[in-house]
């Protein structure tokens, strides 16, 4: 079928770097060992590599594989090989495309794992079948997954993970239909804990708004279950849970209106326990959990106490969605100068600018900083002044302006600065990769427990794999979210030679140059220059790089 005076493409693919496995490298030896013994060393030799790592077997937006078929459609390929079928795609309706695309291109395809040649029909045919199987297996899985979701949530156990606040996970053991004793988990009120969770639904019920309820919650000292302030987002996710939910009529009703997959009759909302909701998060690579549309829920009346009435529940989810039309504004312009570097030197928490409608007689906007733990505790937690944002951004640059007459001394703070931007970066990565590390590993029980519960159907363990894999990919999740954050953070403390060069250019005349410096240039000048600045309420502190005062306290 194909030309042989063409060269054959290796295509290699891997999710996620582990460095062991069936690794890149290991992928395009076993190819490479393929064609010396199909067809010569020679083949081997001239062969072109195409790796993809880091990158799903979802569908085919990968580079390497959009470059390979570029190559094709050229034909400047002969035939292409990989290790295993699902190197290529996981997808059958993408798989069926490309083989169809390649044979009209006269190109031959290898999978060396299932031994499968296209350049034969009974080739061709085995490989469509071998595909079929292999998407058959992955989607009776997910279905079994979900049958078994499904008889879960008809006895409404609690299958585990980071526990509501107001519970805890008891142990019980239950009675099957077949006669054997499994273990199950339910949830227990802890009643100082249920008493704060209904406090917060009175409040935000009183006052409509995420922000005063915070407020409140704040100033009266009250924690989360891991010891922290509260925040709007634990609020909502607080306030957003039918675990608390009271199975009475209002509760039924309201979720038949939803249309949620309800594994309950009307009968049994008498108003005692509460709900549990299954298969309620999507899980999104690198990103945190997303809620489902209700319509996806699988939901059923759980063995716990409830602690919301019905009513009560349901006009807390109308208040939030009623917020959430409302919660886009127009950002404004903002030209405060030392935003994310000034502390308060009361509570050691962050200054963030407050920008008004006046203008002073220099026609620069009036803006003042206010303590983040003042305005959220309304002065309970910290009462500082403000500081004149326009005064106290004048008087940092004027003197930068004063170090910068310094020439000497002004290259060294630049060098420190540039140095411990270096090490933050360097400390990052390092996260980056012990996180990394950890994804890994959390990848591979989950691997191996997908595999444990094709043998497991039908006894005890199921149940107990099921629960395990739930919170394993709650954990995966997690790492993901704290990978996305250190490498975001890490390219902003990056700083190329150039770039560094072209700074110290700029700012060596900074006392003639800053005046011409728009906002944005401003601010990156003063990053560098300046690790901290406290206010006190009468004075300023300036911190420059390379000092030894403390880092801040970045808690909120």
């Amino acid at each position: 079928m194909e030309d042989r005076n063409q060269p054959f493409a290796i295509y290699s693919r891997k999710s996620k770097f582990t460095g062991k496995g069936e690794s890149i490298g290991n992928q395009i030896e076993l190819c490479k060992q393929y064609i010396i013994t199909h067809y010569g060393e020679s083949f081997a030799d001239s062969a072109l590599i195409f790796e993809d790592e880091g990158f799903s077997g979802g569908n085919l937006e990968r580079p390497q594989f959009q470059q390979m078929m570029k190559e094709a459609k050229k034909k400047k390929i002969s035939a292409i090989v990989c290790y295993r079928l699902d190197r290529i795609s996981r997808n059958i309706g993408d798989f069926a495309n490309l083989i169809g695309e390649l044979n009209h291109l006269e190109i031959s395809f290898i999978s060396i794992k299932e031994q499968f040649d296209t350049s034969s029909p009974m080739g061709r045919a085995m490989m469509y079948i071998a595909s079929v199987f292999s998407q058959l297996e992955r989607e009776t899985i997910a279905e079994r997954i979900r049958d078994n979701m499904h008889e879960l949530s008809k006895s409404g156990r609690w299958l585990g993970g980071n526990t509501p606040t107001g519970y805890q996970s008891e142990r019980v053991t239950s009675v099957t239909i077949d006669g054997k004793q499994k273990k199950a988990y339910k949830l227990k009120r802890i009643p100082q804990e249920a008493k704060l969770v209904k406090r917060i639904y009175e409040k935000f019920l009183e006052t409509g708004s995420l922000t005063q309820t915070e407020t409140y919650l704040i100033q009266n000292g009250y924690k989360t279950k891991q010891g922290r302030l509260f925040s709007r987002f634990a609020i909502k996710a607080i306030l957003s849970n039918p675990v608390y939910m009271i199975a009475d009529q209002e509760a039924y009703q309201y979720l038949k209106e939803k249309k949620v997959e309800l594994f309950a009759d009307p009968a049994d909302f008498k108003g005692i326990h509460g709900i549990i909701a299954y298969n309620r998060t999507l899980q999104k690579q690198g990103k945190a959990h997303e809620m489902k549309e209700m319509e996806e829920w699988i939901v059923a009346i759980g063995k716990h106490e409830g602690l919301i009435p019905g009513a009560e529940w349901v006009s807390v989810q109308r208040q939030l969605e009623r917020n959430k039309s409302k919660n886009y504004r127009r950002p404004r312009s903002n030209v405060a100068l030392l935003s994310g570097i000034l502390v308060c030197g009361n509570c050691n928490h962050y200054m963030r600018p407050k920008l008004s409608g006046r203008y002073n007689d220099r026609g620069e906007q009036i803006y003042s900083y206010l303590c983040s733990m003042k305005e959220k505790s309304r002065m309970k937690c910290c009462a500082i002044k403000n500081a004149d944002g326009n005064l106290l951004d004048r008087l940092v640059i004027e003197e930068l302006k004063k170090i910068s007459e310094d020439k000497r001394e002004f290259t060294r703070q630049l060098e420190e600065g540039r140095k411990l931007l270096k090490e933050e970066k360097q400390d990052y990565e390092q996260d980056v990769s012990r996180l990394e590390e950890e994804l890994s590993q959390t990848e591979k029980e989950i691997d191996g427990l997908v595999t444990s519960i094709k043998v497991a159907g039908g006894t005890a363990a199921y149940d107990y794999i099921v629960r395990q894999i739930d919170e394993l990919h709650k954990k995966k999740e997690q790492i993901l979210t704290q990978i996305e954050v250190c490498k975001e953070t890490a390219m902003g403390k990056e700083l190329t030679d150039l770039e560094f060069d072209l700074l110290k250019d700029t700012l060596s005349n900074f006392e003639k140059t800053v005046e011409f410096m728009d906002v944005e240039q401003k601010r990156a000048a003063i990053r560098i220059l300046v690790k901290r600045v406290v206010w006190d309420g009468d004075t300023v502190h300036l911190y420059l790089s390379g000092s030894k005062e403390p880092p801040c306290d970045s808690s909120k």
